[in-house]
């Protein structure tokens, strides 16, 4: 057996014990598993425009589990991968709800990104422009997501509501709706705060039986057979593949994905002591290509942007380091396919309270930014705090890039801005002014 899980996996008898690596990949897929429930939530908003709920729970198994194979077999590290946090939303409510496109318009956007990715994977342009984004952006670019994504989850939970005189106000805390939000938090972040593992997806769990009794909660059993995923499987819509709204939109896909993924492996590997943070991560290259190849298959099974999840870091920390751990993972997803009545069960109460917690998650990137250099700091706040507060992700990308390289142009700082840097001004200033 030993000479099979070091061809296939990395694994090494020597260094590495199977059942260490089985228990990390359960370990990651606890941590991680919510996202069968909050992806379909999400998606729900696209339900009366022709993406059922159980077709989206299928395909966001599915790609977890062509994804996290890839990894596996290919990369052979120990990281899970599932359609991205912030990623979908910035699908459903920025392009979709917020511009006006078809779900199909994004699908199609999502397989470029796929497809550019790919690309990049094997050139040193992928390189020129993660070198060319300060870092400062990069790590603001994760909070800001943050931000947005709890903004999301309490929208949803109905805590945050419309005002006519302050845009946004406080919703009724001692509704049924809102009694079962705060249940849900406080027993989530709980969890989160003892370190529990799969915390996150036993507080999805309990918060959803709370809300049985609660009449908020609509049972649908435990087991079933697998939803179709035919009314979403490669409806691609090639119209307007050439306008200046699919250029932004591919570009935003592809900068999220790009820098979420450079966050992730690098953040995990650290956290885990496994490298010494400056040494070059092994397989770097075999990372990315897995990250783009999931990429390109989610968009064609019907689901936004799949990427590795920082949550691989529980089981890095339990002990994973090869390829068996993704396949644990990715094993775990597929029982979880004939689960969807359990998962589908979870009302947008529950999701929108860990949502919250998420958003927390990745807050921890914004104490690394300098905020005794202003030029540096703000920039950086732009992207955190435009995201939420302009509903959109690429906003806050946008306009970060560009106050980044007026601030330092105008205040003889014009050697920070490099020449990438200097075209994405020109290009983000153009699309301002245009669209």
């Amino acid at each position: 057996m030993s000479p099979f899980l070091a061809k296939a996996f990395g694994f090494n008898p020597q260094k590495h014990s199977v059942r260490t690596e089985i228990v990390a990949g359960i370990t990651t897929f606890l941590t991680m598993a919510y996202i069968l429930a909050v992806n379909p939530g999400i998606f729900s908003a696209l339900a009366d425009k022709g993406m059922p709920t159980g077709a989206v729970f299928t395909t966001t198994a599915l790609a977890a589990i062509v994804g996290t194979l890839v990894m596996a077999f290919y990369a052979k590290k120990p990281f899970g991968l599932a359609p991205g946090m912030g990623l979908n939303a910035f699908f459903v409510y920025t392009v979709c709800l917020s511009m006006g496109y078809s779900w199909q318009f994004a699908l199609t956007a999502i397989l470029l990104e796929g497809i550019i990715f790919i690309i990049l994977s094997v050139t040193k342009i992928r390189d020129l422009i993660v070198n060319a984004i300060p870092v400062s952006c990069k790590k603001a670019i994760g909070a800001g997501i943050g931000l947005y994504i709890a903004f999301i989850g309490l929208q949803n939970a109905g805590i945050i509501v419309d005002d006519g005189a302050t845009l946004v106000t406080l919703g009724s805390l001692t509704s049924p709706a809102g009694i079962l939000f705060i249940i849900g938090f406080l027993l989530t972040g709980i969890l989160v705060v003892l370190n529990v593992k799969g915390g996150i997806l036993i507080g999805i769990l309990a918060t959803t039986i709370i809300g049985i009794p609660m009449g908020i909660t609509n049972y649908g059993g435990i087991v079933s057979v697998p939803d179709s995923i035919a009314p979403i499987f490669c409806k691609f819509e090639w119209s307007q593949i050439l306008s200046s709204d699919m250029l932004v939109v591919v570009l935003t896909f592809l900068c999220i994905d790009m820098f979420d993924t450079i966050g992730t492996v690098v953040g995990v590997t650290e956290k885990a002591a496994a490298i010494d943070p400056s040494e070059k991560v092994e397989n770097f290259d075999k990372i990315f290509m897995s990250d783009a190849v999931a990429t390109t298959v989610g968009a064609c099974l019907g689901t936004s942007t799949t990427t590795t999840y920082i949550e691989s870091a529980s089981g890095v920390s339990a002990g994973g380091r090869t390829g068996l751990t993704s396949f644990t993972i990715a094993a775990c997803f597929a029982l979880s396919l004939f689960l969807s009545p359990l998962f589908l069960s979870i009302p947008s109460v529950a999701t929108g309270a860990v949502l919250v917690i998420v958003g927390v998650m990745m807050m921890g990137p914004i104490r690394e930014i300098d905020w005794d250099d202003y030029s540096e700091a703000i920039p950086a706040f732009i992207a955190a705090v435009m995201m939420p507060l302009t509903y959109s992700i690429a906003n806050g990308i946008l306009l970060c890039i560009i106050t980044y390289v007026v601030l330092n142009a105008c205040t003889g700082k014009v050697k920070k801005v490099s020449p990438t840097m200097w075209v994405l001004f020109v290009l983000f200033v153009l699309r301002y002014i245009f669209m």
